[in-house]
C-alpha cells in the first residue's frame, strides 16, 4: 500500500464530530451514528488497551481499505486517542436482514425477495474472492439495507486473506480443532485461534475456528482446513433462513448443533422448488463438492437474473424511510471515550469478544 492510499483515509477528530446516537454494543466494543462533513457514518469503536481485539481492528481496516463496490462498505476515517481506536464506514438506515425479516408476514420472505437478496449476495462474495478475501462470517445480521435499498455486507473482523505459501514441515500441521478437543466456553461467536498454510489448488487452507455457531461449515468442525468454498455454506444457511425463518443445523445447545452440522442432512420441507435445490447443493458437506460460484450463477433459481444490471435496479424490495435525526438523538451530548470506558470497565476480565449488535 503506497502513503497516497493511506492518506485518503482521514483521522477524525472526536471532538468534531456530531455524535447522534448509539447503534449497537458488543462484548469489547460499542458503535455509533455519527456525522461528519455532512455525511452518515457508523463509527465502530474499541478500548485500546485491549491489544487482541487492536489487532482485530487493524486487520479489518486493511480489508476495507481494499474494497471498491456498491455492496460493500467503504472505510471513511480513522479514530485514535488514548483511551480508544475505532473507524467509520458508511451508515445503512435500512437494519440489516434479520430484522428486515422479522417484519414480513409469518417472518419469511417470498422467493422474489430472496432471489434479490440472494442475487446481490454471490456478486458481494464473488468481488470478495476475487480479491483473494475469505469472508467467514456470513449471516443475516451481517447484511445491511442501505438507503436505496440494495444491501451492504459488512464486519470483516473475521475475514481472511489466504496465502499460497506452502508449509516447511510437518510441525505447521494445525492440532485437533478445539470443538473435538475441549469443552468450548457459552459465546456465540468464535474467534481465530490460530492459521496454518497448506497447499489447495491455487490458494492455501485457513484453519482458524471462527465464526458464530449456526453457520459454521463442517470442515472447519473437523479442522480439516478451509478456503473460498466456506463461504457458499454459509451462503445455503442463510438462504434455509431467509426461506423457512429458522437455520437447518440449530440443536438445543452448542455441541448438538455442531454435531448436527457435521451429521445431519438439512430439511428442505415442502415441495421441490429450485430454491430447495439450490439450499441442498450448498449445504453438501464435503466443500470439492459443494458449489461454485459459477453454478450458481447459473441455477435454475437464479434464471433471468440480470448479473451485470441487479446493482442499478431502482426500486429493490424494501426502501428504508429517511431517517429522522431528530428523534431519539441526543446530539452532541454522548462522550465517546467516557461511554467506551463506562461500557466495558465492568468487563476487563471478559476474555472472548461477545458479537457486536449490528448497526
Amino acid at each position: 500500500m503506497t502513503d497516497d492510499q493511506t492518506t485518503q483515509i482521514p483521522t477524525l477528530d472526536l471532538n468534531q464530530l456530531n455524535v447522534l446516537s448509539v447503534l449497537g454494543r458488543g462484548g469489547r466494543g460499542v458503535v455509533f451514528l455519527i456525522r461528519s462533513n455532512g455525511e452518515l457514518l457508523a463509527l465502530k469503536t474499541i478500548l485500546k488497551p485491549d491489544c487482541g481485539e487492536f489487532k482485530q481492528v487493524k486487520l479489518e481496516q486493511e480489508v476495507l481499505r481494499l474494497m471498491q463496490h456498491p455492496l460493500l462498505p467503504k472505510l471513511r476515517g480513522f479514530v485514535s486517542t488514548d483511551n480508544i481506536v475505532g473507524y467509520a464506514i458508511d451508515y445503512c438506515p435500512g437494519g440489516d436482514l434479520n430484522q428486515l425479516q422479522k417484519k414480513q408476514t409469518d417472518r419469511m420472505f417470498s422467493d422474489d425477495v430472496i432471489r434479490f437478496y440472494a442475487s446481490e449476495l454471490v456478486i458481494a462474495l464473488e468481488y470478495l474472492h476475487g480479491l483473494g478475501i475469505v469472508y467467514r462470517d456470513l449471516k443475516p445480521e451481517n447484511v445491511m439495507i442501505q438507503e436505496n435499498g440494495h444491501i451492504m455486507l459488512i464486519d470483516f473482523d473475521l475475514s481472511t486473506k489466504p496465502s499460497t505459501k506452502i508449509p516447511k514441515s510437518d510441525s505447521q500441521t494445525p492440532q485437533t480443532t478445539p470443538f473435538l478437543n475441549s469443552d468450548l466456553n457459552n459465546t456465540n461467536r468464535i474467534h481465530p485461534e490460530s492459521v496454518y498454510n497448506s497447499e489447495s489448488h491455487s490458494v492455501s487452507k485457513s484453519n482458524s475456528f471462527v465464526g458464530t455457531e449456526e453457520y459454521i461449515a463442517p470442515e472447519m468442525l473437523t479442522g480439516t482446513g478451509h478456503d473460498f468454498s466456506i463461504d457458499w455454506w454459509c451462503y445455503g444457511v442463510v438462504l434455509h433462513e431467509m426461506l423457512y425463518g429458522k437455520t437447518p443445523f440449530k440443536g438445543v445447545n452448542r455441541k448438538e448443533t455442531f454435531k448436527n452440522i457435521l451429521s445431519k442432512s438439512p430439511e428442505l420441507v415442502g415441495e421441490p422448488t429450485a430454491l430447495r435445490d439450490l439450499i441442498g447443493k450448498l449445504l453438501v458437506k464435503d466443500p470439492k463438492r459443494r458449489l461454485t460460484v459459477a453454478e450458481i450463477k447459473g441455477h435454475d433459481f437464479f434464471t433471468g437474473v440480470d448479473w451485470e444490471g441487479i446493482l442499478y435496479v431502482v426500486r429493490p424490495p424494501f426502501v428504508p424511510a429517511p431517517l429522522d435525526e431528530e428523534q431519539g438523538m441526543d446530539v452532541n451530548k454522548i462522550d465517546v471515550e467516557a461511554f467506551v470506558q463506562g461500557v466495558f470497565k465492568v468487563n476487563d476480565d471478559v476474555q472472548e469478544v461477545e458479537e457486536f449488535t449490528k448497526f
